[in-house]
């Protein structure tokens, strides 16, 4: 039997639970299904056999290399009518609805909208957009991307202004930050949904096409919203905003997409960026998800991480690896809970077992007025 808090978790976290396996089909989605000895084996079984076989290290390389134009082909082709609004995020994360109060960013927990699981892998795919790069592709994205990096002489100047409050959204009372933003499902919800004055959004993409999107949707309004280009992994390319002025960091299936040598000092980059009190807010891949039991063999990199057809790549994550990473980077955790999730096609009576996991971790202190 289950702890009375964990059960409390589990019972909060979804509201759709399948009790009655007659009730299969009738309808698209089931929250929190539980898996059997039978099934975790199967899945470990799978994930064994498609990593048996690693890439070649030179392919390795050229991915890695190459990893800006993938993306950049990735949001030319599908540009935004791919993508779905996230609205469910006011749900799961409430620190970005209107009206927040210090009570919303304790550890409630709330039912996953089902209204982007038609597409949804593919969409959280194209979330994904943070890679890692060699020297030789950062000299790439320098001769691409204009703006993404600035001469020293340059960062300095910036640097001075930032220390005097003269930055974008300096004037702002809540300063939230997207990572990954793609072509901006996240961020326009949140300016449509929260109207609040003192709200300012920043949103950054490693894709200057993504970014591009962003600025050109009917929508964008740079007096509430600044999108820029930004190379996570570089620590020598600078943030329009100083340390400890942000309120939240978003990471929407963002952080399986780095390199996983990178991901403790990316997460610990994003952590100084906080404010005391400040939160970031995740949702990933979690082992075992159907994409990962889909990929074949030839197609991954090293343990848990993976390439797909397009050039992209993906890592999935345990509860205990993202804790470690938080932890390290000197933040408290809120919240670190496994989503499993069953979906249906009714139509061809198929069933595909998805496997996420949410987390929100807060850097310690007294939060700001």
């Amino acid at each position: 039997m289950a702890a009375p808090s964990a059960e409390r978790e589990r019972r909060r976290f979804g509201q759709r639970l399948l009790t009655d396996p007659a009730r299969l089909f009738q309808h698209n989605a089931w929250d929190n299904v539980e898996w059997s000895e039978e099934q975790e084996s199967s899945a470990r079984s799978k994930v064994q056999e498609n990593s048996s076989q690693l890439l070649p290290q030179d392919k390795q390389e050229e991915y890695e290399v190459n990893a800006k134009r993938y993306w950049d082909d990735f949001y030319k082709i599908h540009e935004n009518g791919f993508f779905k609004d996230r609205h469910w995020l006011f749900t799961e994360f409430p620190e970005l609805a209107p009206n927040r109060t210090s009570s919303q960013n304790g550890d409630s927990l709330h039912e996953f909208s089902t209204k982007e699981e038609s597409n949804s892998e593919r969409c959280e795919n194209g979330h994904c957009s943070l890679e890692t790069r060699t020297g030789g592709q950062y000299s790439l994205l320098q001769s691409t991307a204009e703006g993404c990096t600035e001469d020293l002489a340059a960062q300095e100047h910036r640097e001075l202004n930032q220390r005097a409050g003269d930055y974008p959204g300096s004037a702002a009372s809540y300063r939230v930050l997207e990572v990954g933003c793609g072509a901006g499902n996240t961020v326009f919800p949140i300016l449509q949904t929260n109207n609040d004055p003192g709200l300012f959004v920043y949103c950054c993409d490693f894709s200057t096409a993504a970014v591009d999107l962003v600025q050109n949707h009917a929508e964008y309004d740079s007096s509430r919203c600044f999108a820029f280009v930004h190379d996570l992994c570089n620590d020598q390319s600078p943030f329009p905003m100083p340390e400890e002025s942000l309120d939240i960091v978003i990471l929407i299936f963002v952080l399986s997409a780095i390199l996983p040598e990178k991901m403790q000092s990316v997460v610990s980059r994003l952590s100084r960026l906080l404010k005391p009190g400040g939160m970031i807010l995740l949702r990933d891949y979690g082992r075992y998800d159907l994409a990962q039991l889909r990929f074949k063999k030839g197609q991954c990199l090293s343990e848990n991480f993976y390439v797909r057809g397009d050039g992209t790549r993906v890592y999935f994550f345990t509860q205990d690896e993202l804790n470690h990473l938080f932890t390290t980077a000197g933040l408290e955790k809120i919240q670190n809970v496994v989503d499993r999730r069953l979906q249906v096609n009714r139509g061809k009576q198929m069933t595909m077992y998805r496997v996420w996991i949410q987390c929100k971790y807060r850097k310690p202190g007294t939060p700001r007025a």
